[in-house]
């Protein structure tokens, strides 16, 4: 069994060869069940998540399990602690245990620019990203290996960590932009990706202009949502998995309880975008709304590519 370090781990999933290893595994044959969700309260009476997610294909299987932590950042600690096990499909044998935090980071980022290949405007050079944590990171990194932008623009609500988030993403040579007035941004945006924690509607939706691409990653509970209903009305909703995004995260089981959406009002999920059962953008005047709940299976594909980085 290898057990890999960070540093490893990082090198291994290269943004571009990480957005073409999913769109691989997404159209191949695998096996993924429902991810088990536990909910529990800490010592302080916070509510944290456990979250165990499998996946397998003919020759692995691996498993991810997740503690989720929302108010980690009162303590400076990430929000998301994780570690991956790969095994043989047939043996069982242990593989590889990797730390999953950056593994998760990369792949939530990576599948987002994957679904923005499809549904993000041809032309589109504005890119906004909301938020400041471990994925929004990596969001510049991995949206760039789809689309040409000249403008990227990030807000946060704490002024004092977006300028600390802004002077690490310029020191690993991003050009990037804080934003003060974030109506003013949305408006000018084309591709808005929104990687919180939000319990409630970070804009108003009816900021949000034509063409417009929304990838929405963040508040990954059924009474969370990052954008209103104004949003939801106005857009093409996309999916990583109909059975996820549907019922774990508010982003669409509120409206679905509001009577606004529907679940067969999802144009297409993220399969059917990668195997052209779907064409994914209509045209420039579409606003395409992609929500990822985050996917075993993606995990699944980054751990291979880190096994076989050294194997």
């Amino acid at each position: 069994m290898v057990i890999f370090s960070d540093e490893q781990v990082k090198a291994a999933l290269g943004y571009d060869k990480l957005v073409k290893a999913l769109e691989e595994v997404f159209c191949s044959n695998y096996k993924m069940p429902l991810r088990h969700h536990h909910f529990y309260e800490t010592a302080e009476k916070n509510e944290n998540a456990l979250i165990l997610m499998p996946a397998w294909n003919d020759e692995f299987l691996g498993v991810k399990q997740v503690v989720v932590s929302p108010l980690n950042y009162q303590r400076e600690l990430p929000a998301i602690h994780a570690f991956y096990t790969l095994m043989n499909a047939s043996t069982g044998e242990q593989l590889a245990i990797m730390n999953a935090a950056e593994l998760t980071s990369r792949r939530t980022a990576c599948t987002s620019a994957l679904a923005a290949k499809y549904l993000a405007p041809i032309q589109a050079k504005n890119l906004l990203i909301i938020g400041g944590g471990k994925v929004a990171k990596h969001l510049i990194a991995a949206h760039k290996t789809v689309r040409q932008y000249e403008k990227i623009s990030i807000w946060m609500r704490n002024e004092a960590k977006l300028n600390q988030f802004i002077k690490e993403l310029e020191f690993e040579g991003h050009k990037v932009e804080k934003v003060t007035n974030l109506e003013q941004a949305v408006r000018a945006s084309d591709v808005i990706s929104c990687a919180t924690l939000s319990p409630t509607p970070l804009f108003d939706g009816n900021w949000i202009k034509e063409g417009t691409h929304l990838d929405l990653i963040g508040s990954h509970k059924p009474d969370t949502r990052e954008v209103d209903d104004a949003a939801i009305l106005k857009s093409n909703i996309y999916v990583d998995s109909r059975l996820g995004a549907l019922h774990e995260t508010g982003e669409l089981a509120i409206p679905i309880t509001n009577g606004i959406f529907k679940e067969n009002d999802v144009k297409a999920d993220i399969v059917e975008l990668c195997s052209a059962q779907h064409p994914g953008r209509a045209n420039e005047n579409e606003i395409t709304l992609f929500k990822s709940a985050g996917l075993a299976i993606e995990d699944l594909a980054a751990a291979l590519l880190v096994y076989k980085s050294v194997n």
